[in-house]
Formats: C-alpha cells, sequence, structure tokens
C-alpha cells in the first residue's frame, strides 16, 4: 500500500505547496513520484530519524505539512520522544509514516519487527493513529486525513497488489468497515493481516459458522459506537493483530468491551511475549504465531466449542 500512499500524496502536493515528504534514506521504487515531481519539497535526512522528526517538527511549526517515511519500529520507536514532545505536545501537523507493520520485514530480523508502535502511540493524547487494510483503504485514508490539525501515524503494509473483499477502500475516521456479515462469531482486524481474517472467515464457513469481519483502521480517535454494537451481537470476539498483545486492538476492544459490561469473551489474537529469534517470510512467522487463517479459524472453533465439519 506504500506505492498507493505516494501516488496519492504526489497528487495531494500538487494541489497544496505545504505538503513536504522527508524519508530516512528509504523508501526506493515507492516514493519517486514524489521526489520526481517536488525536488524542492523533498528531502533524504539520513538514517536518522529522531533528526528528521526535529526537522518536520520545526518545518510546521513554520506552516507546512511535512510527511516523514521510514521502517515502522525506526518510524515509531527511534524519534518517539521527538514525536511527543514536539509535533504531539504542540499538536503540529507532522506525519510519520511507518512501513512494514507486523513482520512484512521478516527476512531483516527482530530489529525490523513491528509488533508495539500501535502500544507505544495509542498512549498519545491528540495523535490521530490509522493503519489502512490494503492499498485502496490506505489512498481514502490518506484523502481524509492529509489535512488534520494536528499529528497523524500512518502504520502502512508493503503490499500494492491484494485488496481485503468487501473493503472497497471504505475509510472514516473513528468508524470501522463490516467487510462480511455472520451471525456466530465476530473477527476484528487491524492492518494488512485483515486479510487473514477474511480469509479466516471462510474457513469457518465450511464447517458451519458464519463469522462477521470489521476492519478497525483508524485506532486513534477510535470508532468507540461501531464496536460497542457489533461487541453487544456475539458471544465471542476474535481480535486480530501482526502485534504484541498488549496496546493495540485486542487492548482497545477488551477496553471497550469492560467499560460496557458487556457479556462477548474477547479472545486477542495476536504475538504473545518476547520472541524467540526466529525469522522468515512473514507467512512463516504468522502460521508460528498463530496468525495464519487456518491458525484464526481453529481458535474460534475452540472457542466456540465445534469441531471441524
Amino acid at each position: 500500500m506504500r506505492a498507493a500512499f505516494f501516488r496519492t500524496l504526489t497528487e495531494l502536493a500538487g494541489q497544496h505547496p505545504q505538503i513536504l515528504l522527508m524519508t530516512g534514506d528509504l523508501g526506493y521504487m515507492a516514493i519517486e513520484p514524489f521526489a520526481d515531481a517536488f525536488p524542492e519539497r523533498f528531502f533524504n535526512a539520513g538514517v536518522a530519524e529522531q533528526n528528521m522528526v526535529g526537522m518536520a517538527t520545526g518545518l510546521a511549526e513554520a506552516g507546512y505539512i511535512p510527511f516523514t517515511y521510514s521502517i515502522g519500529t525506526f518510524a515509531s520507536l527511534r524519534p518517539f520522544e521527538f514525536f511527543r514532545n514536539g509535533a504531539i505536545l504542540h499538536q503540529l501537523p507532522v506525519r510519520v509514516a511507518g512501513v512494514g507493520g507486523g513482520f512484512e520485514y521478516g527476512s531483516a530480523g527482530l530489529t525490523h519487527f513491528g509488533l508495539e508502535d500501535v502500544g507505544v502511540l495509542r498512549t498519545q493524547p491528540g495523535l490521530t493513529l490509522v493503519a489502512p487494510a490494503d492499498h485502496q483503504q490506505a489512498r481514502t485514508a490518506l484523502l481524509q486525513t492529509w489535512n488534520q490539525p494536528g499529528p497523524v501515524y500512518y502504520r502502512l503494509g508493503k503490499d500494492d497488489r491484494s485488496v481485503v473483499p468487501g473493503l472497497d477502500g471504505r475509510f472514516e475516521l473513528g468508524r470501522a468497515q463490516m467487510v462480511r456479515d455472520g451471525s456466530d462469531v465476530l473477527l476484528l482486524a487491524m492492518g494488512s493481516i485483515a486479510g487473514e481474517a477474511v480469509r479466516a472467515a471462510e474457513l469457518l464457513e465450511k464447517d458451519g459458522v458464519q463469522a462477521t469481519v470489521i476492519v478497525v483502521a483508524s485506532l486513534t480517535p477510535a470508532p468507540h459506537a461501531d464496536l460497542a454494537r457489533a461487541l453487544s451481537g456475539f458471544p465471542v470476539a476474535l481480535t486480530v493483530e501482526a502485534h504484541y498483545l498488549v496496546g493495540g486492538l485486542g487492548s482497545l476492544v477488551s477496553e471497550v468491551a469492560a467499560g460496557l459490561g458487556v457479556s462477548c469473551r474477547v479472545i486477542r489474537c495476536g504475538v504473545q511475549g518476547s520472541d524467540d529469534g526466529r525469522t522468515g517470510s512473514q507467512e512463516f512467522l504468522h502460521r508460528q504465531h498463530g496468525l495464519s487463517a487456518e491458525a484464526l479459524a481453529a481458535t474460534a472453533l475452540r472457542a466456540l466449542g465445534r469441531k471441524r465439519a
């Protein structure tokens, strides 16, 4: 979805000269449309994410809308204090785009796994946090949020081909999007792993279980009303995220469920505990952490007390 994000950003920059783009010395094969069209508004800050966010803060205070770009873990964690003390505390329009949430950089090793960015940033008041599920939704989300008055964090995936069936690019801040309707179990998914949730629902259908699948791309502001409505209609809900269990979508949904006092049982499907050092493809790591479609379907069946047909 990063290519769609930068194509859309280039379109916006053609209409709004205050938009700038900064990279931490990566993104090639994706950022060229912007860099070629607006070389005077494109800056390579080098492998210095803290400096990049600091520069972006100054530019935002001067009236620009700077977008910074790096791998998710480096975009969110290395400059966290700079982002917090600058753009967030002063409510400046700095946009941080982190690519490769979850295990998308799985073969690069543990330092490149984006497993805590949402949990860290969701603590910050006044920060808009968006995690699109596919490239079509990434475009819509950018069009709707590029001119937010305060800071924004975009959790982007690398896949620019796959789409989540039934999503059709829909996005609205503070809302969630239903992509599949069923009456037996609820699957709530964040980010590009939503595709696995849909495939899990398809597998469950073969076992006579009808699953509702909802994409939660707006983490802050959170879709409290949509989540409350959905949770009240099911005995079991699974949250699906390529993220640690603490702080991400599972935590958000559990907070909503606890606040409402609903009887829906929330099962968090994510990365548990510290990593064991294994690397590999995204698909391999999803299987290892129970996040493949097959594993999610099996978890749902166990929670419902049902067996494979």
